[in-house]
């Protein structure tokens, strides 16, 4: 059941992602060989400037091995781990870099520097993660959040959630997204929390005439399938058509993007928008192409 299918970057990512080449990044804790194939990758792409944090001897290693001369970029010499994230905090802060790319070292560790209050990396909506989900080339996205860094989000964070994922679906060119606010039934339920919810969300929406057609409460079905909508007698401006599915909790959002990787092959590019700098912040075990869209992805969201 599990996909032998190869991963590819959509070229509509690395397009978008070219309007803003050259971005100056931090790779935090480098020096490992899966960030540094991304790295190279995304180099080579003309996506960005790296600056190395991390051990100088194991950063040089890995780029010996892969044949990459990197005597041009920085290289900020600290062998100890999770005192890379404060290294690129700082940078961030004295807008040194545009972008921060998470090397290897824990999200957790990464994460709890950036919303350190001493370094104002945090803007007006509050920080959460967005998956950009495709599986070929010419793939048009199917776009998932949160389901990395908030765990149980209330309605007033899914409605920053929200208005972040709009405006990151503007800058890869979708203008008006269609957003499905997920939960497990299309009815609103007393007994589904998610769905009363889901229709909290949708009226907050249009109350604040937000740039984007939301609807739920709606299922995954009926968010993604025409057939399945019009079977169910669903007809709105979304069901069928999403082109982002706002998930009621972490283990939602994580569950999906994991079954479209593993069972279907597909590339996972993930970012953390919000803030005042985007963040990487790919798992252990990614592949480099994912690591690759997940840069162009931060790249695309620089305001």
């Amino acid at each position: 059941m599990l996909s032998s299918k190869d991963i590819v970057v959509p070229n509509n990512l690395l397009n978008a992602a070219l309007k803003n080449k050259g971005v100056k990044a931090g790779i935090v804790n480098a020096g490992k060989p899966l960030p540094m194939v991304s790295v190279q990758d995304a180099v080579n792409k003309d996506l960005i400037v790296p600056i190395f944090i991390g051990d100088q001897k194991e950063i040089l290693k890995c780029a010996k091995d892969l044949k990459w001369d990197i005597s041009k970029y920085e290289i900020i010499h600290e062998p100890i781990e999770n005192n890379t994230a404060a290294i690129a905090a700082k940078l961030a802060s004295e807008q040194k870099i545009k972008i921060i790319v998470k090397g290897h070292i824990h999200t957790d560790v990464l994460m709890k520097e950036v919303l350190k209050r001493e370094y104002n990396l945090l803007g007006k909506t509050r920080l959460s993660h967005i998956w950009h989900m495709t599986l070929n080339k010419e793939d048009k996205p199917l776009i998932i959040t949160d389901g990395a860094l908030n765990v149980l989000p209330n309605i007033k964070t899914k409605m920053h959630i929200l208005k972040n994922v709009i405006n990151f679906s503007n800058r890869i060119g979708i203008e008006r997204p269609k957003i499905a606010v997920l939960s497990a039934t299309e009815e609103i339920l007393d007994s589904v929390p998610s769905s009363k919810e889901a229709n909290e969300i949708t009226k907050l929406a249009k109350k604040e005439n937000l740039n984007a057609d939301v609807f739920g409460p709606l299922a995954f079905d009926n968010s993604v399938s025409k057939k399945s909508a019009v079977i169910k007698g669903i007809k709105n401006d979304v069901a069928g058509m999403a082109d982002v599915l706002l998930v009621p909790s972490v283990e939602t959002g994580n569950g999906l993007v994991k079954m479209l990787i593993y069972f279907c092959g597909a590339c996972a590019a993930g970012v953390v928008v919000g803030g005042k700098v985007p963040v990487v912040i790919t798992s252990r075990s990614d592949e480099a192409q994912a690591r690759l869209a997940s840069i162009a992805a931060a790249v695309v969201a620089l305001d």
